[in-house]
């Protein structure tokens, strides 16, 4: 097919990982979404990439550290926001890893 030689590759290590790619579809719903949430680094990069991508080049070195600074800036704003359904996500938690969690 066109998609398998174009990313034949990418196509063969799915494939070859696919359980360790799929590995957090065994938990809830609602640890899932933590997992996928709280990617700190994916998220950051995200922010400093909107930030940064309608700018072919910038003018000097700082103009750009000013476009991460801002960008950093409006990410953190949500690393302090609490956690949805915490208490419940801590249940479950708590059952999957009774032996791993002391309260």
């Amino acid at each position: 097919t066109k998609w398998g030689q174009k990313y034949g590759y990418a196509i063969k290590s799915w494939r070859d990982n696919w359980e360790e790619l799929t590995a957090f579809l065994d938990f809830p719903l609602e640890i899932r979404k933590i997992i996928y949430t709280t990617n700190i680094i994916e998220n950051l990069n995200g922010k400093i990439r909107k930030y940064t991508k309608n700018k072919l080049s910038y003018p000097t070195d700082e103009a750009v550290l000013k476009s991460v600074f801002l960008a950093v800036m409006e990410a953190t704003k949500k690393w302090t926001m609490p956690i949805r359904d915490w208490g419940m996500i801590l249940n479950q938690f708590m059952i999957m890893f009774e032996n791993r969690i002391k309260l």
